[in-house]
């Protein structure tokens, strides 16, 4: 299947160009040795200019995470494990600002997957389970196993299918890009993150709200306790996921 690009909809086209390209890559919709859309259909439904879409094709070729062919123009995947200074280098958040994106994604991840827990299919479970099995897969490999927990993630907010959602997880997901790397890197911590993501997609399955609250928290509190004991601050956690216990939509 194609991958599906959307309209650029910010003044930082050239980025937010990059990211879509990287996301499709990090999600699977494109994976090693894919022939990609020509650079008039992506410039066309990203709704950007060619030259525009080209610098980000530079550097993902630079990067060697895409092979540029000089005489037909077509492009193929090379790689899909993104090196993370390509994106990260762009990034302004500092270490004191962590904690306020910690705080946000509390409040937004869970609602967006008591969401998901209504609205997932079959299929969006079983790509959840495929996620969670390349990660059990590949332990020990620190940034094949950060960019396979972010698309844990996007794969939630994807089954909501709601875009507006899911551009709101994506831009969390890259304003974490400093509290993330600061995940432990001892085989048993990544066991127990493949653990939690288990019994995520089991909450998910069962459409239980309660069960997703506590999947959810449990989920959210690991990367704040790592952050908290790493900067000895504490990550405010709204209890915002016990209206949705009341709401009748979700009873």
């Amino acid at each position: 299947m194609s991958p599906v690009f959307t309209p650029v909809r910010t003044r930082r086209s050239f980025e937010e160009a990059l990211d879509q390209i990287v996301e499709r890559i990090k999600t699977g919709d494109l994976r090693v040795g894919d022939r990609m859309p020509s650079e008039r259909e992506m410039a066309a439904a990203m709704g950007i200019s060619r030259p525009t879409l080209r610098e980000a094709l530079k550097l993902l070729s630079e990067a060697e995470i895409i092979e540029v062919r000089a005489r037909s123009g077509g492009m193929t995947v090379l790689r899909d494990l993104i090196p993370p200074e390509l994106l990260t280098e762009r990034s302004e958040l500092v270490l004191e600002e962590v904690g306020e994106v910690l705080e946000a994604r509390r409040m937004i991840e869970i609602q967006v997957a008591q969401v998901a827990g209504q609205k997932a299919t079959e299929s969006d479970f079983e790509a959840l389970q495929t996620t969670i099995e390349l990660q059990a897969k590949h332990e020990g490999e620190h940034d094949r196993l950060l960019q396979l927990d972010e698309r844990f993630h996007l794969e939630v907010a994807q089954s909501t299918r709601n875009v507006m959602l899911l551009d709101v997880v994506r831009m969390v997901l890259r304003r974490l890009a400093i509290a993330r790397d600061m995940t432990p890197r001892e085989p048993s911590d990544w066991k127990l993150e493949v653990a939690i993501h288990s019994r995520t997609l089991a909450a998910l399955r069962s459409r239980d709200p309660r069960a997703i609250d506590a999947a959810m928290d449990e989920h959210m509190s690991y990367l704040e306790a790592i952050w908290e004991q790493e900067t000895g601050r504490r990550v405010e956690r709204h209890a915002l996921s016990r209206a949705a216990r009341k709401s009748p939509a979700l009873a």
